[in-house]
């Protein structure tokens, strides 16, 4: 089967900068990434390259068998779904969380068409799914953080994306919180025919073991990409974030300690 998503070359520039360098990266059905790296590494350019919001200046991008340049993005981008803080802003403050769920459907924020007796079903039965059942009628401006990324994934998920991507979802959770949407993503990571997720973090302890490969990146290039087993080491991450880092594994999740100094 071909890859839901293929990069070769990718480079991004924008006057003398060069953002990204020849970026190459393969996604498959049936695994599960995450992109790990320092602020300003190209986190960020990368994922506004593959949502068609930022033009490459060289390279191929195949996206759900779909060539970027060859096909209208605007309909490629319905088969994906995004889970960023970027949204929040958009929606309605007394918008109810289930009416904020079925707008992923329709691809739209602040939905404006009455909700079907069948959407109502299916957006309450993901969220039910992600444990947020009785968040339905509860409006947007009363939901915490943590209860908004929830109602987001369930959005997302409403189109059936073949693709997640999720945009440091962690990001303003507390400690307890931040458990919470992790046991959520490691159900959604588990769930059978669920869509390939890739999960941009700065952390790797958020990196649960569902996820089966990492993407390394540091200053617009890939320091490493795989199977985690093999890209997830001590010298790799070092690498990464340029600094003397010591990474720990314990009942399959994953800690970065500084080894102290002479």
């Amino acid at each position: 089967m071909s890859p839901i998503l293929e990069v070769s070359g990718l480079r991004v520039q924008r006057g003398r900068t060069t953002i990204l360098h020849g970026l190459d990266w393969r996604v498959r059905r049936g695994e599960h990434w995450t992109i790990l790296g320092p602020n300003g590494c190209g986190k960020t350019t990368l994922l506004k390259a593959l949502l068609g919001y930022l033009s490459p200046t060289a390279g191929e991008m195949t996206l759900l068998g779909s060539r970027y340049g060859g096909a209208d993005w605007r309909d490629v981008r319905l088969q994906l779904g995004i889970v960023t803080s970027a949204l929040q802003a958009s929606v309605p403050a007394a918008e109810p969380a289930i009416e904020t769920v079925v707008s992923g459907r329709y691809a739209q924020l602040d939905l404006w068409m009455k909700v079907t007796r069948a959407d109502a079903t299916a957006a309450r039965k993901l969220l039910r799914f992600l444990g947020g059942a009785h968040l339905a009628g509860r409006e947007w401006q009363f939901l915490s953080q943590g209860e908004r990324q929830r109602v987001l994934i369930a959005r997302a998920l409403m189109a059936k994306p073949k693709l997640l991507i999720l945009d440091e979802p962690c990001a303003g959770l507390d400690p307890v919180a931040r458990e919470e949407f992790l046991r959520f993503l490691g159900k959604l990571a588990r769930r059978p025919r669920g869509p390939a997720l890739v999960l941009v973090t700065h952390h790797v302890e958020e990196i649960l073991p569902g996820f089966s490969h990492a993407l390394l990146l540091r200053e617009g290039a890939v320091v490493a990409a795989g199977p985690r087993a093999m890209v997830l080491t001590t010298r790799r991450l070092s690498a990464t974030f340029g600094a003397p880092l010591r990474l720990r594994q314990r009942a399959g999740r994953y800690q970065l300690a500084f080894p102290p100094r002479a």
